[in-house]
């Protein structure tokens, strides 16, 4: 199972449409090279924000990278930086190697790695990136990303999400309120998350929320510090 998401560097943000239905890779027709259509409409505007999030140097561990598309984009934006993904599906670690060949030399062969999993092939991350995830997959998974990240970042480096949340205080895009309802159709354990109960669970791990930013087609981009 999994979640999904090219191209480069926007100026200017468009406003995309939610993807109905959910994407997984598997969904994404044959071939083993995947696209999701969502993929070429946020990397610009997610990447604008990660060249103000990420450090300039290091490693970093994307979770859950779906087709690959957003690890080959990021490879190529941020040179200094290392790029590894990681999935625990095998139709989307295809599909990420695949895009992999037109990879410069700072990305990494992904490796298969389950978010809920209480230990990851790795002991340490400069930054740990999460596009499109955790509404699409049990709270098991959620919560193992806060625990893989406490475990792995050090003082000061960021957790990095990006997605549709729901927010108290905020009223949910009727858009985001058909998706939630589609996503809980599909499976029972997925649907959007309340930033407040991720934020708090993260807290208690020591991450901090400490940025936060409005995207396109009502998504937000979450950053979490380790303390």
């Amino acid at each position: 199972m999994r979640f999904w998401p090219l191209r480069c560097q926007w100026s200017t943000w468009r406003v995309a449409e939610p993807s109905f239905p959910p994407y997984n890779v598997p969904d994404l027709g044959g071939g083993v090279r995947r696209h999701a259509p969502a993929a070429a409409r946020n990397v610009g505007p997610i990447g604008d924000v990660l060249a103000r999030w990420l450090p300039e140097r290091g490693r970093v561990l994307e979770i859950a990278s779906g087709t690959g598309e957003h690890a080959l984009a990021f490879a190529r934006r941020f040179p200094k930086l290392t790029w590894q993904p990681t999935d625990p599906d095998d139709d989307a670690l295809a599909s990420i190697a695949a895009w992999g060949a037109e990879a410069p030399d700072n990305w990494r062969e992904p490796l298969k790695l389950d978010a809920a999993a209480a230990d990851w092939p790795f002991d340490r991350a400069d930054a740990i990136l999460n596009i499109n995830m955790v509404h699409i997959s049990p709270w098991a998974a959620a919560l193992g990303l806060l625990d893989g990240a406490a475990r792995l970042l050090a003082p000061g480096a960021p957790l990095i999400l990006y997605g549709p949340w729901i927010e108290a205080g905020t009223a949910t895009a009727p858009s985001n309120v058909a998706f939630d309802a589609s996503l809980r159709l599909r499976d029972p354990q997925w649907g959007l998350r309340q930033t407040e109960s991720f934020a708090a669970e993260a807290r208690v791990r020591g991450l901090i929320l400490d940025g936060r930013r409005q995207m396109p087609a009502n998504n937000l981009m979450l950053r979490f510090i380790r303390d």
